[in-house]
């Protein structure tokens, strides 16, 4: 199952570490290639020749004790497939939560570009401390996979949540994340996101509110998922695929003809402004008495309405921002668009949308279909959306009569 995987495992100083060895007797036990990164007080608990023999390889702890010209924390950063940090303290993920490089597993986490999984364990109030809720948040809206610790006794000799969940569970959950970099594998996804800024003079511009959040959350799904990403964006991101920083609609519209032309999927989640300024002032404007200005704008190019009219065989994602009629709205602009789906949100919500961490959606196909995504992340969204369009496509049925416009 796991043949030709490199595993890398992360022992913290927990008293559920004991538990790491029997997870990596079930790794091996798949053929899988496994390393072992400890920190220093995770030997408390498990010892050094225990995981050695287990693994049958080096267990590697200290920074500095380099054998080769590569630093580790890199070299063993590169050859992994997927890191599982089990146990996760309360002390590793606040670490990890706020760029803390102290040890070897923390920089080796720094400097992994690849999907990491942990799996907390630790008394329940700790669990329940409103900082680590809010550490664990920020990992997940990071990209990073989390299994919530069980119910039980735990070794404090109290009952509550905190109990390290079933080795199980984390076995699955490695080989299904795994499993899904195989999904888009030699697909090219390429995915806008942010809102542009029309410039109006040197200190002014016409925008909107979009963050880029749901473009980004496709984009760093789409990869996990093993597709060749560009991310075309008017927000600042630094990932490991490839990524155009653009800033007005005609920027973005150049820089998505050029990548459209080898694309398999184009998802446009950027929030393009519909006008832009005719003449734009090279000098800032300044103040007068009067009381009124005018600035006259020009029509944007609609650059999914343009790029659906050159494509063939690739899939074209469109979205849509409604603050009222959301099902009857974007009926109609899937069929002006012309493109093969259209994802339509309810910016009229506060609790979705811009700016916010989750999203509740509608996706519509070009045959009149309709998939109603609960609310959840956006990241949960972008892994549905994906489902959608390449999982699911066949078996997507006309859901009218659940998903009506008062229900959606």
């Amino acid at each position: 199952m796991l043949s030709g995987k490199n595993i890398l495992v992360g022992i913290t100083g927990g008293i559920a570490a004991y538990k790491a060895c029997e997870l990596i007797r079930m790794f091996k036990r798949q053929n899988a290639n496994v390393k072992v990164i400890c920190t220093p007080n995770a030997f408390n608990f498990v010892t050094k020749l225990t995981l050695q023999n287990l693994s049958q390889n080096e267990v590697y702890s200290q920074e500095f004790e380099v054998l080769e010209y590569k630093p580790e924390h890199i070299s063993l950063a590169q050859e992994s497939d997927i890191m599982v940090i089990v146990p996760a303290t309360a002390n590793t993920i606040g670490k990890i939560a706020n760029g803390i490089c102290d040890n070897l597993l923390t920089s080796v986490v720094c400097a992994f570009t690849k999907t990491i999984l942990l799996a907390p364990a630790m008394n329940s109030g700790m669990w329940q401390n409103k900082i680590i809720q809010k550490n664990i948040e920020k990992l997940e809206q990071n990209g990073y996979e989390i299994i919530g610790p069980e119910e039980g006794f735990l070794a404090c000799g109290t009952n509550g949540i905190g109990r390290l969940c079933s080795l199980e569970k984390i076995f699955q959950r490695t080989v299904d994340i795994l499993d899904s970099k195989k999904k888009l594998s030699g697909k090219k996804i390429v995915i806008t996101a942010g809102g542009t800024i029309e410039n109006i003079d040197p200190v002014r511009f016409i925008s909107n509110y979009s963050s880029g959040k749901m473009g980004i959350a496709l984009a760093d799904t789409a990869f996990k998922f093993g597709a060749d990403v560009v991310l075309i964006s008017t927000v600042n991101v630094n990932r490991a695929y490839n990524v155009i920083k653009v800033k007005s609609a005609i920027d973005m519209q150049n820089a998505v003809e050029q990548e459209f032309l080898k694309a398999d999927c184009l998802i446009m989640a950027a929030a393009v402004a519909d006008y832009r300024a005719k003449n734009i002032y090279p000098e800032k404007m300044k103040k007068t008495s009067d009381n009124e200005i005018s600035i006259e704008l020009i029509k944007n190019p609609d650059i999914l309405q343009e790029i659906c009219k050159k494509k063939s065989s690739q899939v074209v994602v469109g979205f849509c921002a409604e603050s009222e009629n959301l099902v009857k709205n974007a009926e109609e602009k899937i069929i002006k668009k012309g493109c093969d789906y259209l994802i339509a949100n309810d910016i009229s919500r506060s609790d979705i949308g811009f700016s916010s961490d989750y999203n509740e959606v509608i996706v519509l196909n070009k045959q009149g279909g309709i998939t109603k995504l609960e609310r959840s992340d956006k990241y949960k969204i972008a892994e549905q959306i994906f489902e959608v369009i390449y999982g699911q496509e066949r078996n997507i049925q006309d859901n009218r009569e659940f998903c009506t416009s008062e229900s959606c």
